[in-house]
């Protein structure tokens, strides 16, 4: 619910983003006050991305980190900001198991413990992969999930991207460089969405705050990391540096034609297959 306050005209508006290193560097200077949206404050909802579907989903939030994959269910309730978008040019979440496999070796019967049925990754996975038998589970306990034997595979999205291999984990497949084999084009994992109902004028205003506060994050790398850091579950310096570099980069300033046909294409497929409904969206702003 948008909450106002009549003796300022300031607008408070709930923004959704999840509690992982690339989204908190780039939300840092707007929540933090470094960069400001005029009309506009914000409460700040922090969440599992599978959980901010759902409440996007459900309407229930004003400006939220969104998976593609849901998008194309919000049908014209939200719109697309240009900025803030998390695409993986040949590289993405990763499908890792204990044993040695290939793609070909997941089977329909396979259990993938996946990060929910409306994330991007999950997608992805069921258009390079076939149908499997997935499991629902919080991100950040899918890696024991499959190094302690409960399930055949698992599928990472986040930090556990860079760390599988460490933990004696193996790669089947990394969905990004599959999807850029497949259409030469990257993978886009997740946007920032403003509830449609805003009105032209405030989504305008809060996308080009969005931009702005997230080169305010690159000008200043430094301090925006330290906050970033705060959600990296104990990895290093370094490895939280690399992880932000790949999800905070150019396609994050500006998706641009080429970030949108991506969203396109992969909903287009998504439909084709049958993962996607048909329906109308996803509507960019």
């Amino acid at each position: 619910m948008i909450k106002s306050s009549p003796s300022s005209g300031i607008r408070t508006l709930r923004l959704g983003h999840s509690p992982d290193p690339d989204d908190a560097f780039m939300f840092y200077p707007l929540l933090s006050g470094k960069v400001t949206c005029e009309g506009f404050a914000f409460e700040q909802v922090l969440d599992g991305i599978e959980t901010l579907n759902r409440m996007a989903l459900r309407r229930e939030l004003e400006v939220t980190a969104a998976s593609v994959h849901a998008c194309a269910l919000m049908g014209d309730t939200y719109r697309i900001l240009d900025s803030g978008a998390s695409v993986g040019d040949g590289y993405g979440p990763i499908i890792v198991s204990k044993e040695s496999m290939t793609l070909k070796d997941l089977r329909p019967d396979t259990e993938i413990v996946v990060p929910g049925i409306l994330t991007t990754a999950f997608l992805a996975a069921r258009l390079a992969v076939g149908r499997f038998r997935p499991k629902g589970m919080p991100f950040d306990k899918i890696l024991a999930e499959v190094l302690e034997g409960r399930a055949e595979a698992g599928l990472l999205i986040h930090e556990g991207q860079l760390t599988y291999a460490g933990m004696g984990l193996h790669k089947v497949v990394d969905l990004g460089e599959w999807w850029k084999e497949k259409t030469s084009l990257p993978l886009p994992l997740g946007v920032n969405v403003v509830r449609a109902d805003l009105g032209e004028s405030a989504i305008r205003e809060i996308g080009a705050a969005m931009k702005r506060s997230i080169e305010w994050a690159l000008a200043n790398r430094t301090e925006a990391l330290g906050r970033a850091s705060d959600f990296g579950r104990g990895i290093d310096a370094a490895t939280t540096d690399r992880f932000v570099a790949m999800y905070v980069n150019e396609w994050t300033v500006s998706l641009g034609e080429k970030g949108r046909e991506a969203i396109r294409r992969l909903i287009l497929e998504g439909r084709e297959q049958g993962v996607i409904p048909d329906g109308a969206g996803p509507v960019f702003a």
